[in-house]
């Protein structure tokens, strides 16, 4: 009886994986850094806990506590903020923008720059209302824990794009900003 059901179910199965192979669908596999041993500085715990957990467990390199023994330091400051998003008729907060910025620069323990200063700037729409206030600060927690690992995925990203931690002038990864202004529009 079992069997006649997994042979029913097979034709599905299949189908599903041709389908997400044919999408272009791959996982995240193991990453190439161009270091081997990486020191982080100015980072909080919770941030460098995810991004070693993501280092060691996806490459053969691994995340060091001294700058002294580290190929690359990278360099972190985030910041964390509110700002309104809408106002009800009477100009009370309805709803507030909840934003989280990265900003880091990669180099070498001499000083020298491998990744140019960079931002990940991340935000989420939070509803609000006085009634549920201690409510809505544990929310704000979540999605600044949520913005945070969204951001540590985008730095393993960026962090790959490095192919040599000895590159020359050219070989530097360029800085990325975001929220570059528009040009003006036409008239």
């Amino acid at each position: 009886m079992i069997r006649r059901s997994f042979l029913r179910l097979f034709p599905l199965v299949a189908g599903s994986a041709l389908a997400l192979s044919a999408c272009g669908f791959q996982l995240r596999g193991e990453q190439n850094f161009a270091f081997k041993r990486l020191a982080v500085v100015g980072a909080p715990p919770p941030f460098i806990g995810r991004l070693s957990r993501m280092v060691e467990g996806g490459s053969d390199s691994v995340v060091v506590d001294s700058v002294a023994n580290a190929d690359a330091v990278l360099h972190v400051s985030e910041a964390r903020g509110f700002s309104t998003l809408t106002l009800n008729s009477l100009g009370a907060v309805v709803e507030y923008q909840v934003n989280y910025t990265l900003n880091f620069t990669l180099t070498r323990p001499d000083g020298s720059v491998l990744i140019q200063p960079s931002a990940i700037a991340l935000n989420r729409a939070m509803t609000y209302s006085d009634q549920y206030s201690t409510a809505k600060t544990q929310e704000a927690d979540l999605l600044f824990t949520d913005m945070q690992n969204d951001a540590v995925d985008q730095l393993m990203r960026r962090l790959a794009v490095l192919k040599t931690i000895n590159p020359t002038p050219d070989q530097v990864v360029p800085g990325v900003a975001p929220r570059a202004p528009l040009p003006p529009p036409p008239l």
